[in-house]
């Protein structure tokens, strides 16, 4: 018993012809009986019934039919599917963000991908520390993770995107705000908002600044960038954040972002299970994001 005697067998019953059948399929009607004669040896029971006008299905007939067309029709539907998946046009993509990540690094991206990709569901989820993201990544719960990239992770694949300049946030009316730039050595009594100490953004400032032998000392500490630019802006304190993508042009407003060129670039980028297991709609949402990011840092 094949797929193509039960797709047949219900042509069939369907049409009440074997010649009918037969056209259709551009074969003989010897061909088609065939098929129906190979399901009543394998099932031991006759499944048409031949009347002056065409066949009809048996009650045992009628049975199989019914099965067969149900199955055959989930069968069609997953495999429409499935090509719908391959070809990125369905499906979904779960993403592990920070609190600023879709803000500055994802927004065209999303509006790109959408247009692109209408089926696809996308599923955002804020994940607290670079570790949560592996461990969702390593047990499948999610397809990628945005994130500022460290040493290797055993089991995780790890891909940069770009690396981000770092900048000393300050209100307009700071003493540094009109400084084009500033070197390692005058940040020495600046005591910038801290970054989350857990963080791995926070983790490679510090190291950057070992580099040039610089050690902070801190008044504030936030949760995100954006609460640390926000801070900067209100004259709360200044801030050493990376230069985002969608940050207000230096000299415009309240905020001043002052350069610091001695600083080591923070790398962020994918973080992903496997990159040649991933499906077509996360590495096409992936690819997406890629394009859109390294567009803005041009």
């Amino acid at each position: 018993m094949t797929l193509d005697d039960l797709r047949v067998f219900v042509a069939v019953c369907r049409a009440g012809s074997l010649s009918a059948v037969a056209r259709d399929l551009g074969c003989t009607q010897s061909a088609v009986s065939q098929h129906v004669k190979r399901l009543e040896r394998e099932t031991g029971v006759a499944l048409l019934e031949r009347q002056p006008r065409g066949v009809v299905p048996t009650q045992a007939g009628r049975i199989l039919e019914a099965a067969a067309a149900e199955g055959i029709f989930g069968l069609d539907l997953a495999v429409r599917q499935l090509r719908d998946l391959v070809e990125g046009h369905s499906g979904y993509v779960r993403v592990a963000t920070g609190a600023t990540t879709v803000r500055h690094f994802m927004s065209e991206a999303v509006v790109t991908f959408r247009r692109r990709h209408p089926k696809v569901n996308l599923e955002f989820r804020t994940v607290s520390s670079g570790r949560g993201s592996f461990d969702a990544l390593a047990d499948g719960t999610l397809d990628l993770a945005w994130i500022t990239l460290g040493a290797p992770v055993r089991g995780i694949e790890q891909r940069a995107v770009v690396e981000l300049p770092w900048v000393l946030a300050v209100r307009a009316d700071d003493p540094l705000a009109e400084r084009s730039s500033l070197a390692a050595g005058e940040l020495t009594d600046v005591r910038p908002i801290r970054l989350p100490p857990n963080s791995a953004s926070a983790a490679h400032l510090e190291a950057a600044c070992a580099e040039s032998g610089v050690r902070f000392a801190y008044d504030t500490s936030v949760a995100d960038w954006d609460t640390a630019l926000l801070l900067a802006e209100l004259g709360v304190g200044r801030a050493v954040v990376p230069a985002l993508p969608g940050l207000a042009v230096p000299g415009a407003g309240r905020l001043r972002l002052i350069p610091l060129p001695a600083l080591r670039p923070l790398p962020v980028g994918w973080a992903v299970r496997r990159w040649d297991a991933l499906g077509p709609p996360a590495r096409a949402f992936a690819d997406t994001v890629v394009e859109s990011a390294r567009a803005q840092a041009a």
